[in-house]
């Protein structure tokens, strides 16, 4: 890349824009509930229970195959073999057809829950409510719910309530408490899946568990980035695969990192490893690839976006200087001309 600095923010913006259009109203364009859909197997959280969606989030199929293809199955038979797994594997290929192509960037560039997210801590800081980060003890606490919501909520409960082992409601037990069934469903009109079914009590459970996990993540992204993308089980399952993918985030180690930390300051995640010096390996389960830390470095192409070996878009002083005065690295509006002094340019 060469010649004038370009936002990677202005574009990932606009993209997220277009794919939300796309994830939350396409189906007005293809049709509810159509065969057509884009995907069955999106690597976002693109909620099947919004009927005007374009695409359908992977999880809700393997919920669905984990309850009613395994545990009902073995539970009618008393046996299991590897033909009751074979259409989660050609769900998972499914998946990693389109993972493949942007990695991690599902989460930073198409999750509509993300975008709302990050537009809401956006409102947040023009209305000059102070940020916050999570206390450092907090964070390797915080990192592993993803994956304990994956393998129970997605996986196990499933299961479980397909083998009769928990109330039916069980069988989509993710899609119970998933804020996007909720928020993208408002979005569209429809206030069905903020009332509380009463059904029976795993409907009730879930359901209150689903109210708090979406009154949590509306009141926290004001003053907290991404409040629930550290604990989504679609970063974790995607974070499964991460090395799979060309386009990931690499680093070439300088002097300087672990200095100034503002690649650190600009993660929504607050993955600290990034400003470790000397360290390559950056490329974190929790990182979504938005770019931020690239944008955020001062130095000459330490940081990359790569797809393969081909970087799509590196550090530059130029990008920093354009970044800074219009904000801080945390997201906070610049208030003053940024001081020379305080980051080291090298």
């Amino acid at each position: 890349m060469s010649g004038r600095a370009i936002s990677l923010s202005r574009l990932r913006s606009g993209v997220q824009i277009i794919l939300f259009m796309v994830t939350v109203y396409g189906g007005l364009v293809i049709g509810p509930y159509a065969a057509d859909k884009i995907s069955t197997a999106l690597p976002a959280l693109s909620c099947t229970y919004d009927q005007q969606n374009g695409a359908w989030c992977a999880l809700r199929p393997f919920q669905h195959l984990s309850s009613h293809q395994v545990g009902e199955t073995m539970a009618r038979t008393g046996t299991a073999d590897w033909a009751l797994f074979a259409p989660l594997l050609w769900t998972l290929l499914a998946f990693l057809s389109f993972f493949v192509v942007l990695n991690k960037a599902f989460c930073g560039w198409v999750c509509p829950l993300g975008s709302v997210q990050e537009l809401l801590y956006t409102i947040g800081r023009r209305l000059g409510m102070v940020a916050h980060n999570l206390p450092p003890g907090w964070l390797s606490g915080v990192r592993s719910i993803k994956w304990f919501l994956l393998l129970f909520f997605v996986f196990l409960l499933p299961l479980a309530a397909g083998l009769g082992w928990l109330p039916g409601a069980a069988g989509e037990a993710w899609c119970r408490v998933c804020p996007s069934r909720i928020l993208t469903t408002l979005l569209t009109g429809n206030g069905e899946q903020i009332a509380l079914a009463v059904g029976d009590s795993g409907d009730i459970v879930l359901g209150l568990l689903g109210n708090l996990l979406f009154g949590f993540m509306v009141t926290a992204a004001v003053v907290v980035r991404q409040p629930f993308c550290r604990i989504c089980p679609m970063l974790a399952f995607n974070a499964i695969f991460k090395r799979m993918a060309p386009l990931r985030l690499t680093k070439n180690p300088h002097p300087h990192c672990g200095r100034c930390r503002s690649c650190h300051a600009a993660c929504p995640m607050e993955i600290a490893e990034i400003a470790l010096p000397q360290d390559k390996n950056i490329f974190h389960d929790d990182c979504t690839l938005c770019g931020r830390c690239v944008e955020f470095c001062p130095q000459d192409q330490v940081l990359h976006l790569k797809f393969g070996p081909v970087s799509l878009y590196r550090s530059r002083p130029e990008i920093f200087r354009a970044r800074s005065r219009v904000e801080l690295a945390n997201g906070s509006l610049r208030t003053r001309k940024p001081s020379a002094e305080g980051v080291s340019h090298g």
